[in-house]
């Protein structure tokens, strides 16, 4: 089985990312600020932040709306999310993937994006207005990706190879929701927790990427062992479609990933600020994904 090599954490799901930079530097724990599976795109996108002074998280969010609270069971993983992810689980298994793909080809995946920002001169928040993006990333790793993201000023700009996250190489991940869960604990890296480090590279997985059928269902069954994991009966996505939600609260943050309420496929992500810091108020929606199209294209920079 390939080895999965670690990425830098700047900016952050799944997971198409999810992870605010700032908060991780300043935890007491020390946290190491890594987080695996970040696309190359997001990576390039965070070393022009850094060097502009104003620094981006992968915190998505469309106006900073105040959300809904809910509350959150204790552990383990609530009976209703385990059954949810079964549900999901079934639906990932029989995804409608091509059979053919070819290790010179890419992924293509577009979406709508809203990620929060921090000014470190000023130690304000922000949150960056919706827009679409899309990316590129080589079936096998080997070729140069792709990734046009407008208002970060990114027009197909190209982006590393890695063989990291590629389609490939999610392909040698297990197919069996216990070694898939194993395999969850081995590899998720920095976070306050381990079950919050679980939870976040499962989205890291199923957001900006094409994810094998049988790979995504044990994915999902294994995420329903991740402890404090919880249902919302209507949420809603970047691109304004409700879905329901699998959640999960860690240090001072709700972590969401969104799904269609009759097919179960997955639609985008959502991170909701729970108390006051950095510019950003309690209720605030700070991060926010929808993926509006997955594909395999012939060449980087080339649309369905």
């Amino acid at each position: 089985m390939n080895q999965l090599p670690e990425k830098d954490l700047p900016p952050g799901r799944h997971r198409l990312l999810k992870e605010h930079l700032m908060t991780e530097i300043r935890q007491e724990e020390k946290q190491p600020v890594r987080r695996p599976w970040l696309r190359p795109a997001l990576v390039a996108g965070a070393v022009a932040a850094v060097t502009a002074v104003t620094l981006t998280f992968t915190v998505p969010s469309g106006s900073g709306e105040p959300a809904t609270p809910q509350a959150a069971p204790s552990s383990p993983a609530s009976r209703s999310a385990a059954a949810l992810l079964e549900d999901i689980a079934l639906a990932a298994e029989h995804a409608d993937v091509p059979g053919d793909i070819r290790d010179d080809q890419f992924v293509y995946v577009r979406s709508k994006v809203s990620w929060s920002g921090y000014d470190m001169s000023t130690g304000i928040g922000r949150i960056e207005p919706v827009r679409e993006r899309e990316a590129w990333e080589s079936v096998d790793g080997s070729r140069r990706g792709a990734v046009t993201d407008l208002y970060r000023k990114l027009d197909r700009t190209p982006t590393e190879a890695d063989r990291g996250d590629c389609y490939r190489t999610l392909q040698t991940l297990p197919t069996d929701p216990d070694e898939m869960y194993d395999w969850l604990n081995r590899t998720s890296q920095g976070h306050n927790s381990k079950n919050e480090a679980n939870f976040s590279l499962v989205a890291d997985l199923v957001n900006e990427s094409l994810m094998p059928p049988a790979q995504a269902a044990a994915l999902y069954r294994a995420a329903a062992e991740i402890p404090d994991v919880f249902v919302i009966d209507d949420e809603v996505d970047a691109a304004g479609r409700h879905g329901v939600a699998i959640a999960r609260d860690d240090r001072g943050r709700r972590f969401e990933l969104i799904f269609d309420k009759e097919t179960k496929e997955y639609l985008g992500e959502r991170q909701v600020a729970l108390k006051d810091g950095e510019g950003i108020k309690k209720g605030d929606v700070i991060a926010r994904t929808a993926v509006l199209e997955r594909a395999v294209v012939d060449r980087a920079g080339l649309r369905p």
